[in-house]
């Protein structure tokens, strides 16, 4: 037998997903969007919008507008020409719509193709796309070839919309948590504006009121601090160092370090310790976090510090930070017309508080406390959603 040349044999790779239904076994065929459906820019302004208009109107940004008139009826995607959402953000629609003059429409949908389909596959291969061809490092505009000369594989009718079918579902259980959480969110608004206002009020075990309220200034019940004022020299590994973007995210593991010399040195000036609470002063006003943690770290002059009282309830005086009537107190102590905008170290003390006797404080701070665990728990349903669709999408298309 004649001894087969391995250098004349090729082999092609077979264009499937990684992960794929088993009913089906086709290779994906390579498209551009122009053969798959019809693009086209919108004809209207951002001024033609009406708060009560009767069909949604598709502008530059995930917010969807609403108009009077509609110049599409049908099935399309649609994402900005530019604009800070560019290459980011996309809507599906299958009814009366209208667009901007700076959004693309991918719509009328050939035979053996599926709108929904395409709408998740562009969605998730648009930017990097984009990405690639603009020649700086930001993403400012979409020239029409950007879309319209896009090349993507896609299988059978059939697998389109089964896949499509199923991705959906995974966007509507986001959609369900989301409105979950918003609407926790909204309970606890409007139990905080009760609470605080005291129209609702906890009564003690036996049935009997609780004594009344007292009102004092902040500086009045406890000692407060801001961080160091001078940006200290980071080192790779040492002490964590809070800033404003720690408390916003509520996240305190990702942070920049310093060295023990100066953490020491600053620790004789203010210490950081569990049961102490940190707000936001410059920039971001009156976000708040309770340090509920066995803490070593310091902090920068854009954070006041609130040190635990025996009078307060720190979850209490958390809360309380978070409400109405304390966020007018900041407010209106603020420095608006500064940039970045600022509160100055001492009016934070002159800030009223409303004081509960110690009890009332803890049945208060556990209520509310609860409902922050719940949202929590939401939150992490959706983050863990969020996570299974993104390791879906990264196997499900070629």
């Amino acid at each position: 037998m004649a001894a087969v040349n391995n250098k004349h044999i090729t082999t092609t790779k077979r264009r499937v997903p990684k992960l794929r239904f088993k009913e089906f076994d086709d290779e994906w065929k390579e498209k551009e969007f122009d053969e798959i459906c019809i693009i086209k820019t919108g004809g209207r302004d951002t001024q033609d919008r009406k708060d009560e208009g009767e069909y949604p109107f598709f502008v530059r940004s995930n917010t969807v507008e609403r108009i009077d008139t509609f110049s599409f009826d049908g099935e399309a995607i649609l994402t900005s020409g530019d604009g800070v959402g560019v290459g980011k953000n996309f809507h599906y629609i299958n009814g009366k719509f209208d667009y901007h003059q700076r959004v693309y429409a991918l719509h009328t949908f050939h035979n053996n193709f599926s709108g929904k389909f395409a709408y998740h596959l562009f969605a998730e291969k648009f930017y990097r796309r984009v990405y690639r061809l603009s020649a700086k490092n930001s993403v400012d505009s979409v020239r029409m070839e950007m879309i319209a000369k896009m090349k993507e594989y896609f299988p059978s009718l059939p697998e389109q919309q089964k896949i499509a079918q199923f991705l959906t579902a995974v966007d509507s259980k986001l959609q369900q948590l989301n409105q979950k959480k918003e609407l926790l969110a909204q309970y606890k608004k409007g139990v905080m504006q009760q609470l605080f206002s005291q129209q609702l009020r906890f009564k003690k075990d036996d049935g009997s009121d609780y004594p009344d309220w007292e009102e004092k200034k902040l500086g009045e019940v406890l000692k407060y601090y801001d961080g160091t004022h001078q940006t200290p020299n980071y080192v790779s590994e040492g002490i964590p160092f809070y800033s404003v973007e720690h408390v916003t995210s509520n996240q305190f593991i990702n942070t920049k370090f310093i060295s023990d010399e100066v953490f020491e040195k600053e620790n004789k000036r203010v210490m950081l310790e569990k049961g102490d609470i940190l707000m936001t002063r410059i920039g971001d006003i009156g976000t708040s976090r309770l340090i509920d943690w066995d803490v070593k770290a310091s902090f920068y002059v854009s954070l006041a510090l609130l040190k635990q009282n025996k009078s307060l309830n720190p979850s209490y005086l958390n809360q309380h930070i978070s409400s109405d009537s304390f966020q007018r107190e900041l407010w209106k102590r603020t420095i608006h017309v500064a940039f970045p905008k600022k509160i100055n170290l001492g009016e934070i003390g002159n800030c009223h508080v409303q004081l509960p006797c110690m009890e009332e404080q803890q049945k208060i701070a556990n209520y509310l406390s609860a409902i922050d665990s719940k949202i929590e728990t939401v939150t992490q349903q959706i983050e863990a959603t969020q996570q299974f669709k993104k390791g879906l999408l990264q196997q499900m298309f070629v």
